[in-house]
C-alpha cells in the first residue's frame, strides 16, 4: 500500500503548533499584571491555558474528561510544556479562583497582535471611520448558577439562568472589539452606555438596542448608526424624499422618510424624566428585499443612500454567523466549574479557541468552511501532524500499490 505523502509529520502535536500563536505575546506580563501565579503551587496561569485549550478544542464536557484526557496523553505532555497531568481537584480550584479577568486580557492581546492580519480588504464604498457591529448571544445556565437571571415564568416551571455575551466587532473582522457578559435580563440597550465612539463611525445593531436618548447623544457626537425600527414605535413623518410601490421578487427601497419622536431624557444617575420630553429628528427607510420581506430601517445619517443603508444593515449577518461559529463548533453547553467565575473564564478560553482556530485557517489560506477545521482539529488534536498541511490536504483514502496481474494483490476481507 502507498503512502499518503500529502502530510508530514512534525516533532510536536496540532495543539502545540496552536498553543505557539499565543507565545506571540507577553503572557507573562499579564500573570505579573493580575497576579494569577500568586497563590498557586502546581496549577499555573499557562498550564491552566492548556488545559482549558485543550478541553475546548476536544469538547470535553466535564473537568473530569479534560484532566483524564491529559493524563492518558502520557509521553506526550512535554511537548505542551507540562510535566503531569493536572489533577481535577486542582484544575477545578484553578477554575474557580483564578480571577476571569486574565483570560480577558489575554484573549483582547491576541485580538491587538492579529488585528492587521485579520482585516478583510473590502471596500464599503462610505466614508466612515469605522463601521461596526454590534449584537448579543444568550447562553443558557443551571438554574443554581448566577442566581437571580432569566425570567419568572408562570405556574410552577422553573426558572432557567442565562448568560449574555455582548459584543462590538469590526464589520471586516470576525473577532470581538468590545464584549461585555451580563446576565441574561439585563436589557441589551444597556451595553450601548459602556461603548465608546470615535466621532464619523458608523454602529450597526437590531432593533433590541432602541435606546433613543443614546441616539440623542450619538447624533451630537457624530457617531452614526443603523437599526430596525421597533412595530411600537409612535413617530411623526415630517418629509418623504421616495415613495414606491412593492413589486414581488424586486429588492427596492419603497419609502425614505424623515420622522419625529419624543423620548424622555436621562440625567447622570440614568433616571429617565417624565416631565420634559425631548424630541429627536431620525431617518426611517422602507425596503424590501429580493425573498419579499419588508423592513423598516431607522438612522440618524441622512448623507448617505436609502440603498446603503439596507446594504449597511445587511452586513450585520456577519456578528450573527460569528456567534453561530461559536455555538456550534465549542462546548458551551456543558459547564466545566459551578460559579460565576469559572463560567466568564470558559467563555474567555473559548473566545480564545475560536480566534487561533480563525487565525490558522487564514495562514493556510484554505476555503474549508469553518465548521471543517474545528472538526479536523479536534480528531487529530494531539496526532504529529502539520496542521497547515492538514487544512491544506485533499486526498480523500489511500490507493493500494497494484503489482502485477489484476486482483493479484488485491486486500481480502478474508
Amino acid at each position: 500500500m502507498s503512502k499518503n505523502n500529502e502530510i508530514n509529520f512534525v516533532g510536536q502535536p496540532i495543539l502545540k503548533q496552536i498553543l505557539k500563536l499565543i507565545e506571540s505575546v507577553n503572557i507573562q506580563s499579564l500573570i505579573n499584571k493580575h497576579q494569577s501565579d500568586y497563590y498557586y503551587k502546581a496549577f499555573k496561569s499557562r498550564t491552566h491555558i492548556i488545559t482549558m485549550l485543550f478541553g475546548i478544542l476536544s469538547r470535553c464536557d466535564s473537568m473530569t474528561e479534560i484532566c483524564e484526557g491529559l493524563r492518558a496523553l502520557g509521553g506526550k505532555l512535554n511537548h505542551l510544556g507540562l510535566t503531569k497531568a493536572p489533577a481535577k481537584s486542582t484544575a477545578s480550584d484553578g477554575l474557580r479562583n483564578r480571577d476571569h479577568k486574565f483570560f480577558e486580557d489575554l484573549y483582547f492581546s491576541l485580538v491587538k497582535k492579529y488585528k492587521t492580519f485579520l482585516s478583510d480588504s473590502r471596500t464599503f464604498g462610505l466614508t466612515f471611520k469605522e463601521v461596526l457591529l454590534i449584537d448579543s448571544t444568550t447562553i443558557r445556565l443551571f438554574s443554581d448558577i448566577l442566581k437571580g437571571v432569566g425570567r419568572n415564568p408562570k405556574g410552577d416551571g422553573k426558572k432557567k439562568g442565562g448568560l449574555k455575551v455582548h459584543m462590538l466587532i469590526d464589520a471586516v473582522q470576525s473577532v470581538g472589539r468590545f464584549i461585555k457578559m451580563t446576565a441574561a435580563k439585563v436589557h441589551d440597550k444597556n451595553f450601548l452606555k459602556s461603548l465608546e465612539l470615535v466621532s464619523n463611525s458608523m454602529i450597526v445593531f437590531d432593533k433590541a438596542y432602541n435606546y433613543y436618548h443614546q441616539f440623542a447623544l450619538w447624533t451630537d457626537k457624530q457617531v452614526y448608526f443603523v437599526t430596525r425600527l421597533k412595530k411600537n414605535a409612535v413617530y411623526t413623518v415630517i418629509n418623504v424624499a421616495r415613495k414606491h410601490y412593492r413589486k414581488r421578487g424586486q429588492a427596492k427601497v419603497l419609502r425614505d422618510e424623515t420622522i419625529k419622536l419624543e423620548y424622555n431624557p436621562e440625567d447622570s444617575t440614568g433616571k429617565k424624566q417624565t416631565k420634559n420630553k425631548k424630541v429627536i429628528i431620525l431617518r426611517k427607510v422602507c425596503y424590501q428585499d429580493e425573498k419579499n420581506r419588508y423592513y423598516e430601517f431607522l438612522t440618524n445619517n441622512f448623507e448617505i443612500t436609502a440603498e446603503e443603508v439596507a446594504f449597511l444593515y445587511k452586513k450585520r449577518w456577519g456578528i450573527e454567523i460569528m456567534f453561530k461559529k461559536m455555538k456550534q463548533n465549542f462546548q458551551l453547553h456543558y459547564f466545566y466549574g459551578e460559579n460565576e467565575n469559572a463560567i466568564y473564564t470558559q467563555v474567555w478560553c473559548t473566545l480564545i479557541a475560536q480566534l487561533l482556530l480563525t487565525v490558522i485557517q487564514k495562514i493556510a489560506q484554505v476555503k474549508k468552511a469553518f465548521s471543517v477545521v474545528a472538526t479536523l482539529i479536534r480528531i487529530h488534536l494531539i496526532s504529529m501532524l502539520d496542521v497547515y498541511q492538514l487544512l491544506k490536504g485533499t486526498k480523500r483514502t489511500y490507493m493500494p500499490k497494484m503489482v502485477g496481474p489484476p486482483g493479484l494483490n488485491q486486500l481480502k476481507l478474508f
